[in-house]
């Protein structure tokens, strides 16, 4: 293999580790913070003073929620009221997430009732080997109740479609909430097992509890394996927020593996890119030396529901976190910066909103309007709408060709974009970038790696564009500060 095609390749392959690793937001959220704190990153936490903490020249990370990840880099020439380059994803996918009360059967079959997260395609999820992944409170030896974290990684779950003799119906339609249930076991295998758990509904007798126990809302087989994979007893189980996701490995593909097959592309593929992109503009000792800016990635959770909520893009993580950036001294000063320094930060920083774009469909090229048909393996995808769906307008296209000339010339290979908008015949998906301009008031731009089959449970991605992203992103953080200096609108 060539070592232009392992430059390509090796990205693709450690993205593949990172989505593998991350069916969750919760799974997504450690394994950036894995990557950060091997790069030297120090995690801090929103509830504390970071007057004596954030300093220029460091790094930091912090988190909420467990799902939503924010990481920056001060510059050491910082001062109060600069700018801050920022790249926005999300770490949510469509998913089937289990139901609060989850126990179900019918037919001699063990079930799972599941609630529909999002948008996806849900006949993509039938007669697949599913597993269960998440988050699980625990209470531990002390009376302490402590996050942790499952990943039932073997096929437990399936949710079977009909035979075609049975219902020979052209197009495949279903009733989301009494036909997308998964079978989990037979009710027969259910009552003979001999488990060791001690899983049983709770007695008269017993302390009073204020919902129906976890042993009579959920099978106690599956809770014997979310408490075994959490290390914990099924009595400290007290609840849980689990979703169902394929346990297929994500892989290269294709005759010359120039394809990535994988769930969870939208939008694990930008929240990897962003976090690479990040760490890669640090990595030279020296990278911060002469910045005056901050470096920075939001990874939010919710971006599939709407994004309002606490730990989404359409809430106070990202202002607040930048009105407490926006004032931090500079090594040269003590003071705690100027009251306007959160409107001046703002004025002058930028956000790119990193969410997946659409690749040309060949077998559906008519969906596709003729002069805009972003291609697999071509380069990050600028997404544009005259109605503000996207948040891009010429300032930003013009700030990215710009990074995208510097960023070619720091790894001496070419650093594509492409151009999209959606047709006028059809409706057009959003992103974080207009709530997020919106609310900050900073220029923004959205754009997006090409993907096939968005929201499917099994989506299509090129191998070359992970590299090509992290390129992108690394220049973006190498050569905002003197880029936007260079490009005049008030």
């Amino acid at each position: 293999m060539s070592s232009t095609l392992q430059n390509f390749k090796q990205p693709a392959l450690d993205f593949l580790s990172y989505v593998n690793a991350s069916p969750t937001p919760f799974h997504a959220v450690q394994s950036s913070k894995d990557l950060l704190a091997k790069a030297g990153f120090q995690e801090i936490k929103e509830k504390d003073s970071w007057a004596s903490t954030c300093k220029p020249g460091g790094k930091y990370y912090l988190t909420r929620n467990g799902s939503t990840l924010v990481a920056f880099a001060v510059g050491k020439k910082w001062a109060p009221g600069n700018s801050i380059s920022m790249i926005g994803a999300h770490t949510d996918s469509p998913v089937l997430r289990i139901k609060p009360v989850s126990k179900k059967g019918g037919e001699g079959f063990v079930q799972v009732g599941v609630e529909t997260y999002g948008g996806g395609i849900w006949h993509s999820w039938f007669d697949r080997d599913l597993g269960v992944a998440g988050r699980v409170m625990v209470r531990s030896s002390d009376g302490s109740i402590v996050q942790k974290l499952v990943k039932i990684d073997r096929p437990i779950l399936r949710i079977p479609t009909l035979a075609i003799h049975l219902d020979r119906q052209q197009d495949f339609s279903f009733n989301k909430e009494t036909q997308l249930f998964p079978i989990a076991g037979l009710v027969a295998a259910e009552l003979n097992r001999t488990g060791e758990s001690g899983a049983t509904p709770q007695a008269e007798n017993d302390e009073f509890a204020p919902l129906k126990p976890m042993t009579e809302r959920h099978h106690p087989y599956l809770l014997d394996l979310i408490a075994a994979e959490a290390n914990a007893k099924v009595a400290d189980v007290l609840d849980f927020e689990l979703i169902l996701f394929d346990t297929q490995k994500s892989c290269l593909g294709g005759l010359l593996e120039e394809f990535i097959f994988s769930a969870r592309l939208d939008n694990l593929n930008s929240s990897y890119c962003a976090t690479a992109g990040l760490i890669e503009s640090v990595a030279d000792a020296s990278a911060l030396d002469n910045e005056d800016s901050i470096r920075l990635i939001a990874l939010f959770d919710h971006e599939e529901i709407g994004s309002r909520t606490a730990q989404g893009a359409d809430s106070n993580v990202l202002p607040a976190i930048i009105r407490r950036l926006s004032v931090l001294p500079s090594s040269s000063s003590a003071n705690s910066g100027e009251s306007t320094a959160y409107e001046q930060t703002l004025s002058t920083s930028f956000l790119v909103s990193a969410d997946m774009a659409h690749a040309i469909n060949p077998n559906y090229t008519g969906k596709y309007e003729p002069d805009h048909r972003p291609e697999l393996n071509k380069g990050a995808v600028i997404k544009i709408n005259a109605n503000a769906r996207y948040a891009t307008n010429s300032p930003g296209i013009v700030l990215l060709q710009e990074v995208a000339r510097k960023a070619s010339e720091d790894v001496g290979e070419r650093v594509p974009l492409q151009l999209f908008v959606v047709r006028n015949d059809s409706s057009c998906g959003s992103t974080i970038g207009p709530m997020l301009s919106a609310a900050l008031g900073a220029r923004t731009l959205d754009l997006g790696n090409p993907q096939l089959s968005m929201h499917s449970i099994r989506e299509t991605g090129g191998t070359h564009d992970v590299a090509h992203s992290i390129r992108l992103f690394a220049g973006f953080f190498k050569h905002y500060s003197s880029l936007s200096k260079t490009i005049f609108v008030d």
